[in-house]
């Protein structure tokens, strides 16, 4: 394995790492709030090891699929526990273990936090946490990639690597161009949202973060009850919107940029996608005013707004949903599996698994009445390989295994069902909120130092998909079999 290039990597990207926390130093800095040494000595640490790992001679320029995953992985390790020295240093979390775990959330754009009260937090802090989640939404490698070539480097199989979902593809033919294409769209909206949010009376400031969560699918806000605080439906129905907007394949967009409306609207994913969410809103908005409500327009928004949010795996709340019937939250916890378009900044197992795993059951008893026929497995007219196919089962079968183990060991610490299920499935599925003692209204500050631990890790399998964590530790005589 080529570990110079490896090094050299991982030294540019804790560069970039240090130069995104320059905003935070002068928020600090600006506020007065105490935090600005913190952030100052983290980053000049991060340029410090960054430029002397650059330094380093990559020797061949080329990535084998060991190299790939192991810049990956080590990346997202990398940059979490460089992140996570602030948090520390101004005490914001108690031990570092809580300040990897906070930094593994933002980076994985899940949302969960071990910080009750996020109202005494400054500026500083606020933002720094908003924004990674904001960069580790889209990726911070697909955010490195567009210099990657310049150094000589290739970076599809990076690209691959980090990308959520079974499909990986670049849009146009250079890879720095697909980045810069997806990044501008990832931008526009972002945008969008801050002015639309700005109109509807927030500050400035809350505006940013909540569109960085939001559009980054993380979550993190700057009130204690999330979007609950803003009593306003205007404000409830951007962030719900640009939710289920955020979910969508960003690739979509680019078609329709191009002027390709008809291919927009007949992707199957996003049909689906939109589909799912749509049922699940009519179910809970109807059963809301069957037992609950009694105004039906507020039973759809609210319905709406937790259904996007679930589904988007974003977690911000305007309700607390635990106090909803079985019924509706059984369908949120669905949502929760499901999640988002592949592509997108959504986590969970992916509305493209998912629409897989049915045109294969459809195709399955297709083949009772004809067993001879050849049926293969289409998605938007192309015919899906075999080991795509092959893939999806079994990143569907880990997931099930891994979700049921945890849900085994997380239930030691004493916990009711739904909290070790829901805070399990928020971890995999990079939600951050759950049911029970870590639903809307609770956080994982109960939890023992190894489960939350073991949540950090369970973060970062969702995040990069089980397998390009797996590879590294598979033995190397199995690889080459």
């Amino acid at each position: 394995m080529n570990y110079r290039i490896i090094i050299k990597v991982i030294g540019y990207i804790l560069i970039i790492e240090s130069l995104l926390l320059i905003p935070s130093f002068l928020i600090e800095l600006y506020t007065k709030a105490g935090n600005a040494l913190a952030f100052g000595i983290t980053i000049i640490l991060k340029l410090s090891i960054g430029f002397l790992l650059s330094r380093i001679r990559k020797g061949k320029s080329n990535i084998s699929v060991r190299e790939g995953l192991t810049i990956v992985s080590m990346t997202w390790i990398s940059i979490s526990l460089f992140g996570a020295i602030p948090l520390y240093l101004t005490r914001t979390t108690p031990t570092f273990v809580d300040a990897f775990f906070e930094m593994v959330s933002c980076f994985t754009a899940t949302g969960a936090t071990i910080i009750v009260d996020v109202e005494n937090l400054s500026y500083g802090i606020l933002f720094w946490r908003s924004f990674t989640q904001w960069i580790g939404g889209m990726g911070i490698l697909l955010f490195t990639l567009a210099i990657l070539p310049a150094l000589g480097i290739g970076g599809f199989q990076l690209y691959k690597y980090e990308s959520p979902g079974p499909i990986s593809s670049k849009i146009v033919p250079r890879l720095k161009d697909t980045a810069k294409i997806l990044y501008t769209i990832y931008i526009a909206l972002t945008i969008i949202e801050i002015v639309l949010l700005k109109i509807g009376g927030m500050s400035f400031f809350d505006s940013v973060v909540y569109s960085f969560g939001t559009v980054g699918t993380g979550g993190y806000a700057t009130k204690n009850n999330s979007v609950a605080y803003y009593d306003s439906t205007y404000i409830h129905m951007v962030i719900a919107i640009f939710m289920t907007l955020s979910a969508i394949n960003f690739t979509n967009y680019y078609s329709l940029l191009k002027g390709k409306v008809k291919d927009f609207f007949r992707d199957e994913e996003m049909r689906l996608y939109l589909g799912i969410q749509t049922l699940a809103v009519i179910f809970i908005a109807l059963n809301l005013y069957a037992t609950t409500y009694d105004n039906l327009a507020l039973a759809f928004r609210d319905s709406y707004f937790q259904s996007s949010s679930i589904m988007t795996t974003s977690g911000y709340f305007t309700v607390n949903y635990n106090l909803w019937t079985p019924f509706n939250k059984v369908i949120l916890l669905a949502l929760m599996l499901v999640g988002g378009s592949a592509g997108s900044t959504a986590g969970g197992i992916k509305v493209i698994r998912i629409l897989v795993l049915f045109k294969i059951i459809k195709r399955e008893v297709k083949k009772i009445f004809h067993p001879r026929a050849v049926l293969p497995v289409k998605i938007n007219g192309k015919v899906i390989s075999n080991e795509t196919i092959s893939s999806i089962h079994s990143f569907t079968a880990i997931y099930m295994i891994i979700l049921v183990i945890s849900v085994i060991i997380i239930s030691l610490e004493g916990i009711d069902l739904w909290s070790s299920a829901s805070s399990v499935i928020a971890m995999l599925s990079n939600i951050g909120v759950g049911f029970g003692d870590v639903g809307p209204s609770g956080a994982y500050t109960g939890f023992s130092q190894f489960s939350i631990f073991y949540f950090t890790i369970l973060m970062l399998l969702g995040r990069l998909e089980f397998f390009t964590i797996f590879a590294l530790i598979v033995p190397k005589k199995w690889s080459n079999e």
